[in-house]
């Protein structure tokens, strides 16, 4: 349930922030409003998967693939460019995130 709760929160934040581009600087309510109803389930899921999920490895993940999934979106609906030091730098998120969570394998 903590796993499930930890990308809940991932997916809500990613959403609350494509409003957050969407609001155009809180000049349009509705994606203002949705800014924070999203960005407040975010955290209110982060902290029932931090009951359980250590705390780094957790607040890795969420920010990680949450930056991840938000510099996808920016590509895909708001074409914005991709160069190659995006992607590597994308690469270097995904590649930390998932040692962060070998390493809490191994050290358990």
């Amino acid at each position: 349930m903590h796993w499930i709760a930890l990308f809940m929160a991932i997916a809500t934040e990613v959403i609350g922030t494509t409003f957050l581009k969407l609001s155009d600087g809180f000049s349009k309510p509705l994606p203002a409003v949705l800014v924070f109803i999203f960005y407040g389930l975010s955290f209110t899921l982060l902290s029932q998967a931090l009951k359980v999920l250590p705390i780094g490895m957790t607040y890795a993940i969420w920010a990680g693939l949450g930056t991840a999934v938000v510099s996808m979106i920016g590509v895909i609906w708001f074409a914005e460019t991709l160069t190659p030091v995006k992607l590597f730098s994308l690469a270097l998120i995904i590649i930390g995130v998932v040692g962060l969570q070998l390493s809490q394998h191994t050290a358990a």
